[in-house]
């Protein structure tokens, strides 16, 4: 198969006695490294009223991204659909695109995000889609952010024609994400690139590829299915250090998956010395047996075999490493480390393969 592209999925986390501001610079830090490291794409999540997520708005996130990379491609690991209007999350893409051409993923997701309360919220705002609706408004999405636009048709007989820039040069390239058979079998219908979020539910991966790759009708822009995996990671120079940074987040997750109140992410000082308990040591021991946490060379091993068995040409990493109190609050000291080990021992194994034949070639 090669080597296992890689791309970056970021939450913005924000850890104790941090500010938005310095999670944000923090994450636009990350996207810089990953840009320089040659990651093929950086993709903001979207959440809304989470004390340690900050990634609630991901077109404002591209924006700030694009003016500080030059080459990595930039998207939405999604834009909840549910929660948006179809014209305004295609203009909003259609302008993001003008601003850095050639380099705009938009990634559509069928959940809300948040819970029923802000759900209601943001669909009091204006005029937004519906769930049941989600498939309509991702076509209309990609007619809108098309050159030729999306025409209606009036039943006077008249028509109007709808574009979401006025002159595009190109267009966002349109993905679907899920975790379900739903999302795998509506991307295939549709002729679109899927993404199962594999990082956050792990559970019917096999099934959900299975049904898009066998259903997968053709499209113009994508003849053949296309899709990559996303999984949690934390690299460090040693596993210690691995698995102290991979325990904030592995906490985190035990809150959401038993319903306690959420708070601001654990630093690794507080996580290695909060108490337990059955539950959630249950919860943490299940989530990182998922998780691929080690130093540079276990982890990109991990993923290699990851993409091979699942038959995928790229993964895109969340790097889910904790922070220590000493670090700068406006840095994203571990999660850039997971990326430069993983990186740099990408490319180590890649060099020696590559040494490795060269003596068969002559």
């Amino acid at each position: 198969m090669g080597v296992t592209a890689l791309s970056v999925l970021d939450l913005v986390p924000v850890r104790t006695g941090q500010t938005s501001a310095e999670a944000i610079a923090a994450s636009l830090s990350l996207a810089e490294t990953a840009d320089r490291l040659g990651y093929r794409r950086f993709w903001f999540a979207e959440h809304h009223n989470m004390p340690a997520v900050a990634s609630t708005t991901p077109p404002v996130l591209i924006a700030a991204a694009a003016m500080r990379t030059s080459t990595i491609r930039l998207g939405s690991g999604g834009v909840m659909l549910p929660n948006h209007a179809p014209l305004i999350v295609a203009e909003q893409f259609a302008a993001l695109e003008a601003i850095a051409p050639g380099r705009i993923d938009l990634g559509l997701g069928r959940a809300p995000g948040s819970d029923p309360v802000i759900t209601q919220l943001l669909r009091g705002s204006g005029t937004t889609s519906d769930v049941e609706q989600f498939p309509r408004h991702v076509q209309d999405i990609g007619a809108l952010v098309s050159g030729d636009g999306a025409t209606l048709r009036f039943t006077s007989g008249g028509e109007y024609t709808v574009r979401a820039t006025p002159a595009p040069t190109g267009s966002p390239e349109v993905w679907l994400l899920g975790s379900s058979d739903y999302s795998a079998q509506l991307a295939a219908a549709h002729g679109l690139p899927y993404v199962f979020a594999n990082h956050f539910s792990g559970q019917g991966l096999e099934r959900a590829l299975d049904l898009y790759r066998s259903g997968y009708q053709p499209s113009e822009d994508h003849p053949e299915p296309r899709t990559f995996l996303t999984v949690n990671v934390v690299a460090s120079p040693t596993q210690e250090e691995a698995e102290a940074r991979a325990l904030p987040q592995l906490r985190m997750m035990a809150r959401l998956r038993l319903n306690k109140p959420l708070v601001a992410l654990e630093t690794v000082e507080e996580a290695l010395a909060a108490e337990t308990d059955a539950a959630t040591d249950q919860v943490v021991e299940a989530a990182r047996s998922r998780w691929f946490v080690g130093t540079g060379e276990s982890v990109a091993d991990e993923v290699s075999a990851f993409a091979s068995t699942y038959g995928v040409d790229e993964v895109m990493l969340s790097p889910v490493a904790g922070a220590y109190e000493s670090e700068p609050r406006d840095s994203a000291a571990g999660r850039a480390q997971t990326l430069e080990l993983v990186a740099a021992a990408q490319q180590r194994t890649a060099s020696a393969t590559a040494a490795a034949a060269a003596p068969a070639a002559r």
